[in-house]
C-alpha cells in the first residue's frame, strides 16, 4: 500500500472519491492542479502511486493524459470506474433565478450540457477542479455563482444541492488509471487486462492486420484510441485496451503483433476494474489525509 498517491483535484473531487475507493483511507492524497504534476510526483518518488482520469461515459477521452503515458517511464497497475452523479451547487437560500454563471472543470460542464444549455444567460466559466471549485464559492461567498460538482463536495464545503443529478446520461461514469513508476511496479499474477500502445506503417490495411490478430487471439478490445504522433502531421499512434483469462496468453499476442507494428509497448498489466455500485460514490466515513497543495509544489 503506497504512502502517497497523487490525484488531479482537490477535497470534494471526484478524484478524490476514487482513490479512496481504490486504495482506502490510509495513504495521504497529494493535490495537483494538473495531469502533468500527477506523472510527476510518480516520477520523483514524492508519490509511491498517482490516479489520473482518462475517460468519461458522456465527455469522451482525455487526449492528453494519453500522451502522458507515451512519454513517461510509468506503468499501469489498476483502473476504477466511478459513477459521476454531477448536481448544481449554489450556497444556502440561493435561488436558481439568482444564478448567473456556473463554475467547475471543463469535463464536468460537458457531462451536464442539456441542462446548461436550457440556461442560456449562464456564463460558463473552466475552473480546475470541481471539489476546488466548490470551496471557492464556499470561501468567497459570490453572489450569483453555481458549480457543478458532486454531492461529497456539498457536504464538504456546506453548499446547497440546487438541482441534482443534472449530468446528461444517468449511467455516467469516469474510468480512472492507477499509476506507479516503470522501475518499482510489480506485476499482478491475477492481470487480466493489458493496455498497449503502438502504431504501424501508414499503408492501407496495416491497422487491420493487428486488429486481425487481436480478434484471432480471443482478446476483447475494450478500447481503441488514435492519437496524434508529434512531429508527423495526420500519422497516428494508437492506444489499445485488451481482456483476456491468463495473463500468459499476453506472451503469445505480442510476439504475434511484432511483424505487423512498428512500435509496441505494453503500458501496463492489471485487474480489471469494476462497476462501482451507487453506495461507493461518496467518500468513506473515515477519510484519509490530504496535504495541501502548496507543499508539493503543484
Amino acid at each position: 500500500m503506497p504512502k502517497h498517491v497523487s490525484i488531479q483535484g482537490f477535497q470534494g473531487s471526484f478524484h478524490e472519491v476514487a482513490a479512496r475507493q481504490y486504495f482506502g483511507a490510509k495513504p495521504a492524497l497529494l493535490p495537483c492542479a494538473t495531469f502533468g504534476a500527477v506523472v510527476a510526483h510518480v516520477m520523483n518518488g514524492t508519490a509511491e502511486a498517482g490516479l489520473m482520469a482518462m475517460e468519461n461515459s458522456l465527455a469522451g477521452s482525455i487526449l492528453p493524459n494519453y500522451l502522458l503515458l507515451e512519454r513517461h517511464a510509468i506503468r499501469i497497475t489498476g483502473e476504477v470506474y466511478l459513477p459521476i452523479h454531477q448536481h448544481l451547487l449554489a450556497l444556502p437560500g440561493i435561488t436558481l433565478a439568482e444564478i448567473e454563471a456556473v463554475h467547475s472543470h471543463p469535463m464536468a460542464l460537458r457531462q451536464c450540457g442539456e441542462f446548461l444549455d436550457r440556461h442560456p444567460n449562464w456564463k460558463l466559466v473552466e475552473t480546475d477542479d470541481t471539489g476546488h471549485s466548490a470551496q471557492l464559492l464556499a470561501e468567497n461567498r459570490t453572489p450569483g455563482v453555481a458549480v457543478v460538482a458532486g454531492a461529497q463536495a456539498a457536504a464538504q464545503f456546506g453548499l446547497h444541492i440546487l438541482v441534482p443529478a443534472i449530468h446528461d446520461d444517468p449511467h455516467n461514469y469516469t474510468r480512472f488509471l492507477v499509476l506507479e513508476r516503470a522501475e518499482t511496479a510489480q506485476p499482478d499474477p491475477r492481470a487480466d487486462k493489458a493496455s498497449l500502445y503502438f502504431h504501424v506503417s501508414h499503408a492501407p490495411g496495416s491497422l487491420a492486420g493487428v486488429l486481425t490478430r487481436v480478434a484471432a487471439h480471443g482478446f476483447n478490445l475494450s478500447k481503441l484510441q488514435s492519437c496524434p504522433r508529434p512531429g508527423q502531421p495526420w500519422h497516428y499512434g494508437f492506444h489499445a485496451d485488451v481482456e483476456f483469462e491468463e495473463v500468459t496468453q499476453l506472451s503469445a499476442l505480442l510476439t504475434d503483433l511484432g511483424p505487423v507494428t512498428e512500435e509496441l509497448r505494453v503500458l501496463g498489466t492489471y485487474r480489471r476494474g469494476s462497476m462501482a455500485t451507487e453506495h461507493q460514490t461518496s467518500l468513506p466515513t473515515k477519510e484519509g489525509t490530504f496535504l495541501r497543495s502548496e507543499n508539493w509544489g503543484s
